[in-house]
Parts: C-alpha cells; structure tokens; sequence
C-alpha cells in the first residue's frame, strides 16, 4: 500500500498492510541529512503548510517544502500528509490602520509597546490591541508578527484589546471572518493544481476548513469567550453563527477538490479545558454537524482536533459523525486506551497512541512502552494511526524520534 491507500483504509475500518505512523511539524529540527537547500538557503526545520494563514514563521515553507518532508518521512518509512489551508476573506468594503503605543503611552502598557490595528467596517469601527513582548525565541519557533491580524494564537494571552470586547463588536466580524471570494478560490484552484502536479496522487491531502470554537477563542480571548457565552449567550450564539456560516463557506470550498481527501476543523480551544459538555452542546456541535454532513455528501472524511477532554467530548463528536480524532493522547490528557478503543467501535478513527512529552524526556523505555501499548491495543481495531501528539519541535529530540520509529516497525 501506500500512503493514501494505508490512511484511507484506516479511516474505513479496513485491514490496513500495517498500522501507519505520522508526525506533525511544528519546527521540527533534522539531521542535517534530511535537510535541503532552497534558493541558496538550507531548510533547517519542517513545519506544515497547515499553519499558512495561521502563524509567522522564522523561514519561508512553501509546497514544495511540503512534499520535501512528505518524501524524507517516507524515505524512513513513515507515512505523511500533505496540508492545505483553506483562506477566508476580509470585506472589501473594510478598511484597515496599524500603529503602535509607545510603553507608558495613554491608552497603552506600562511595561510593553502595543500594536494597534483599527478596522473600519460598514457599521462601526473595531480596535485590536496587543502587546509586543519581544521575546527572544528559541531557532525554529513561531515567531510573533510586527502587526495584528485577526487570528494569531500570540494575540490570545498578550492583548490589551481583544477584537471582540463586547457583544457590540460581534456584528462587525461579520465584515473580517468571511468564505471565500473569487480571489481566495481562485488561490485554492492554483494550489490544488499545484498539489496534483506534485504527486501521482499517492499522498493523502487534507484541508483545514473550520475553526469553529477556536476563532470565538482568537476574537474574544480565552476569558473573554467564555464569559460572554455564560452572560450574554444569544449575543454569543450570533458569534458563533458568524463563525460557522464562514466554516461552512470554507469547507465547501475545500469539498470542491478531487484531491483532497479529509477535511479538518480545529479543536484545540473547543475542549472541557474551556467549556460545559452544555456549551458544546449549544455553541459548537450543530455547527459541527452541519459541516460534516457536507464534507460526507462531497464523500470527504471529517477530522476534529481536540488535545484534551476527549473521554467526554468524545462521544459527541462520535454522535455528529466524524470520522478522525486528532487526539487519542495518553499523557497530557491521560486518556485511556481502552477508552479510545471504545471510539473506534463506533466508526470514528483515531490518531495518537502517544506524545510529544515523551519524546522529549528522551527516556527510551518510556519511549517504547507506549509506543508497544498503543500498538497492541489499538492496531487491531484497524482504525488506529500512531502520532506523538501532537506535534514535534524544536526542542524533540531527533533521536528520540528514532526509538518511536524503530519500536513503531517492530510492532505495527
């Protein structure tokens, strides 16, 4: 088999020829081996084209990069998959100013410059305000950006004005969180294009197509959502409404493709870390089922990513029908493995087995206990792919990642 024939028969209940093993980037660090040259400059860390959009990265990744790391994974007999984000518009009729308040500055941090960036939409201005920390990060990391877009995970803990402050501001969303225009698909048709001119169509292609929870996280703050949800929940509800008729316009987009194979939603932000199995209930799962109906009707599979609180979410994105579970984690969440064998009883296949911790700790034994557990418990259910969840990064070890792949041919 190859790779997309093996990933898609686990994501059907089908014998696979063995169990795979995929890895997520995150600023991954090879070998220098592993590594190439583009442009004169060698590309010392892999990331994933799942973070366009999304974050700023130390060094351009491009496509090709992409199918880079997609063909060295393989090379080590891993299997891999090729990522794509699907865009979303801004308005045309908004427009838009940066600047920044010096630290002590009136309306500004004592201790902090802050980036400002002003919409102006059809019905009213919006402010977004965040603090540049300037941390000196470590080779390979995420780095926070000189402006302020609308989605960032660094706006989360550092600002000072978040986009959405109060329910007067959820209507002008509408105007920065929009599905895609003609420029955005045509992008898509250019990059699908491009992805098929890549491979023989071997390689399996997701597309990240919903933020659901997550963007109510990016615009209001962790707090701030979770706060508004419980005191203004109508208000709220439009938010969310806003956020999933934009998903929804998304992951039609990403259904247009043939190439593409499953399409994604976050979850990071959706978890029991933040909500009542009641808030999911009422903010998140009709809007999740709706997007997965879709996905099923163009014959796409449906992923969700959700790190922690899956022994009680689970269940419900079982019962709105995806069909992958980006994470079945052992560690930081200590979800049992019979427990995530019980999931895939019902049809839903799931991705882990095993964490990123572990690897860090560079503890062989540790290593390969789990590794050797998640294998014998959950490769017979033949809806199973081993992941160090949820990502490998600068600071993994490559060796460690060494033991993971040895143990993992051993036992597959």
């Amino acid at each position: 088999m190859n790779s997309r024939e093996r990933i898609n028969a686990v994501l059907n209940g089908k014998v696979p020829d063995y169990t795979p093993l995929t890895i997520w980037c995150f600023g991954l660090k090879p070998p220098t081996e592993l590594t190439w040259e583009r442009k004169g400059k060698r590309i010392e860390y892999w990331y994933s084209l799942r973070m366009e959009h999304l974050h700023t990265l130390p060094q351009p990744w491009t496509l090709d990069d992409e199918f880079r790391r997609v063909s060295t994974w393989q090379s080590l007999g891993v299997d891999d998959i090729v990522d794509v984000s699907i865009p979303w518009r801004i308005a045309p009729d908004v427009t838009y100013s940066d600047g920044t308040l010096l630290p002590g500055a009136a309306g500004g941090d004592p201790t902090y410059p802050v980036m400002v960036r002003e919409y102006s939409t059809p019905i009213g201005t919006l402010r977004h305000a965040v603090k540049k920390t300037g941390e000196d990060q470590a080779p390979g990391w995420v780095i926070q950006p000189e402006i302020v877009p609308i989605i960032e995970d660094f706006n989360i803990p550092r600002a000072a004005e978040h986009a959405v402050s109060s329910p007067a501001d959820i209507g002008k969303i509408r105007f920065l969180y929009q599905g895609p225009g003609e420029t955005e698909k045509q992008w898509f048709k250019e990059r699908m294009a491009d992805i098929s001119s890549h491979g023989p169509g071997t390689i399996p292609v997701q597309a990240w197509s919903s933020f659901g929870m997550d963007a109510a996280v990016w615009f209001c703050g962790a707090e701030g959502a979770v706060f508004m949800a419980m005191d203004y929940p109508e208000e709220f509800g439009k938010l969310m409404e806003i956020i999933a008729e934009t998903d929804y316009s998304r992951t039609e987009l990403a259904c247009t493709s043939p190439e593409v194979d499953i399409v994604v939603q976050r979850g990071w932000y959706s978890s029991t870390d933040f909500w009542s199995l009641t808030l999911f209930d009422r903010y998140v799962f009709p809007h999740l089922k709706e997007c997965v109906s879709l996905a099923h009707k163009h014959g796409k599979k449906y992923g969700y990513v959700m790190t922690t609180g899956v022994d009680i979410l689970g269940e419900r994105l079982i019962d709105a029908g995806v069909d992958l579970l980006y994470f079945a984690d052992p560690v930081q969440d200590g979800l049992p493995l019979m427990r995530a064998q019980e999931f895939t009883s019902r049809g839903m296949t799931v991705v882990g087995g095993t964490n990123s911790v572990t690897l860090t700790a560079r503890k062989k034994e540790r290593i390969e206990e789990e590794v050797q557990r998640a294998l014998e418990t959950l490769s017979p259910t033949n809806r199973f792919i081993l992941h160090p969840v949820d990502a490998v990064f600068p600071d993994t070890p490559w060796e460690s990642i060494e033991i993971m792949i040895d143990c993992w041919k051993r036992y597959r």
